[in-house]
């Protein structure tokens, strides 16, 4: 072998490495391109699932407010119109138009609680908590209405200190149990307790003895304004955000939550909480 072809050898050599290499370097742009492309198109997606979503939580809360304003509007007509009206059935329409203000400012005040944990969650300040506690301040608030359904509520949870956000942590147990003294019927029993040891979360099962819920409603229990079979109407008093705003303040704490109902009957969730 001469020169010439020693030398042509190496240009082909070179050549071919040249190439190899502006082939690998074209097959990583075309794969950073179509990385960029199915990221933008995730973000588009996401974009069109958070304006629908907003556009149903406007198209819902106009809906909800329709009967409590509809209510008040007809009571203070009554009140307003020409015929007179007795003393009796004055203050019985003054009461009713209290009782649907009220309704409409827990509307308000938990769709305001829900909007802020979904987009500007570090607002809310974290600090020593214990669990029990927080768990044993909602059973007290809710032992008259307890008592009163014949219904009782057992705290078996150990003392549990995490930091986290008292209110949100409150805001779990109380429409937990202020959903099953509501709708499990007269006579159940709730518990509260631990079903799992674990070095960072806490696992907690809570259950009522009631009548459950439809199987196929079950995955939509943490939607907003759902409710549930017969008797669980706007007539009741609640938002329908209860438990969606447990979810949320499961998720602020770092856990997950899923609910079933109980073999033996009655409704039962478990979730878990992260301890820093």
């Amino acid at each position: 072998m001469d020169w010439s072809d020693a030398i042509l050898l190496v240009a082909v050599a070179v050549i071919l490495f040249l190439y190899i290499r502006l082939m690998l370097k074209n097959k990583r742009l075309r794969q950073m391109a179509d990385e960029a492309n199915r990221l933008r198109l995730e973000a588009t997606e996401a974009e069109r699932r958070n304006r629908q979503l907003k556009q149903e939580m406007t198209s819902n809360i106009a809906h909800e407010l329709k009967t409590p304003v509809a209510s008040i509007r007809g009571y203070l007509e009554i009140l307003l119109g020409d015929k007179p009206v007795d003393d009796e059935r004055r203050r019985h329409y003054i009461e009713r138009s209290y009782s649907q203000t009220l309704r409409l400012s827990d509307l308000i005040q938990d769709v305001s609680l829900i909007n802020k944990l979904e987009e500007s969650a570090d607002l809310f300040p974290r600090a020593a908590v214990d669990v029990r506690q927080v768990a044993q301040e909602a059973a007290d608030e809710l032992a008259d209405k307890a008592t009163a359904a014949g219904m009782s509520i057992e705290n078996n949870l150990p003392s549990m200190p995490m930091q986290g956000n008292g209110e949100l942590l409150y805001g779990i147990f109380r429409n937990l149990m202020e959903n099953s003294v509501d709708y499990a019927g007269e006579g159940a029993k709730v518990v509260v307790e631990t079903y799992k040891e674990h070095p960072d979360h806490y696992y907690i099962h809570y259950y009522d003895t009631g009548r459950g819920v439809p199987d196929e409603y079950l995955l939509r229990l943490f939607d907003r304004f759902v409710r549930i079979g017969e008797g669980r109407s706007r007539s009741d008093g609640g938002t329908g955000l209860g438990l969606s705003i447990v979810k949320h303040a499961v998720l602020f704490h770092g856990g997950e939550i899923y609910a079933k109902n109980r073999p033996e009957g009655g409704l039962e969730f478990f979730f878990s909480l992260k301890k820093q």
